[in-house]
């Protein structure tokens, strides 16, 4: 499987902050439901210098880059528009344990 590290900043308006607290719940649900089918790795929120939710940072795993854009189209932070640009690469990460 290929990994993927995923560099997503939310949308400056007023009502960002808000549409990203009403979907966080799925948002964390979908990002368990990856965890337990091992696709997700590692992630976590990106913060601002007042400590406000403005992004996210994460890592991947999926078998095609086809499969990663299919979770993205229904990932809830795109389709409730809470992420404005998401920048996506494939990475590999260090394995401490290999």
């Amino acid at each position: 499987m290929k990994q993927y590290a995923l560099v997503a900043y939310d949308y400056k308006d007023e009502g960002a902050l808000n549409r990203r607290l009403a979907c966080r719940e799925s948002h964390l649900d979908g990002i368990r439901s990856l965890y337990r089918s091992g696709n997700f790795i590692s992630g976590g929120v990106i913060l601002n210098d007042e400590g406000n939710m403005i992004g996210s940072n994460a890592h991947f795993r999926f078998a095609s880059p086809e499969d990663l854009q299919a979770w993205l189209a229904q990932e809830p932070y795109m389709t409730e528009h809470v992420w404005e640009k998401v920048d996506i690469r494939e990475v590999k990460l260090f394995d401490p344990t290999a």
